[in-house]
């Protein structure tokens, strides 16, 4: 019964977000087999959330799939970015702090998604410092770049600010 539903897992993964039909009708197999595998759910979660922007839908189904298997190390990273998405940002501070003692998760990515935490609340220079941090945790060269054009995109956001602020000074 495990290898049937992730059989159908995977193929609802394959088909996510191309062929979103396929996807969900295979995803619906694989929770009728084990409706408590929190891939599953976090995939159903990834469906509300990233594709129909349905993000209550979506936290259901990451509280369930967190519920199901707090261990789970894909979960964590699409639940944080639903709740940042939503602008529930204590939610996905308590999320993001508890998502780093998690073992063997992508401490990068979960830093990434801190920082984006503190530019959502136009704290530029924490943010800066959660990218940095990121990048020392970052093994892999698309990260890195990734982490590097955050940086520089956040460095010109704070420029603009600057300048924003010293044109209405001299108004």
């Amino acid at each position: 019964m495990i290898l049937t539903k992730n059989k159908y897992y995977f193929e609802a993964l394959d088909n996510y977000p191309y062929c979103l039909p396929e996807c969900l009708e295979a995803l619906n197999y694989a929770l009728s087999y084990d409706p408590e595998d929190a891939d599953s759910l976090c995939l159903m979660g990834r469906i509300y959330s990233e594709t129909l922007n349905d993000y209550e839908k979506g936290k259901l189904y990451f509280e369930e799939a967190m519920q199901c298997d707090i261990t789970n190390l894909n979960t964590p990273q699409y639940y944080i970015k639903c709740l940042l998405d939503n602008e529930d940002l204590e939610e996905a501070e308590k999320l993001i702090k508890f998502s780093l003692k998690l073992k063997g998760i992508d401490k990068s990515k979960i830093l990434y998604y801190k920082s984006l935490l503190f530019e959502i609340r136009l704290e530029y220079k924490k943010a800066l410092e959660f990218l940095k941090e990121a990048k020392s945790f970052s093994y892999n060269n698309s990260m890195t770049d990734f982490l590097e054009n955050r940086k520089k995109f956040l460095k010109d956001k704070m420029k603009e600010g600057k300048t924003r602020i010293k044109k209405k000074k001299t108004k």
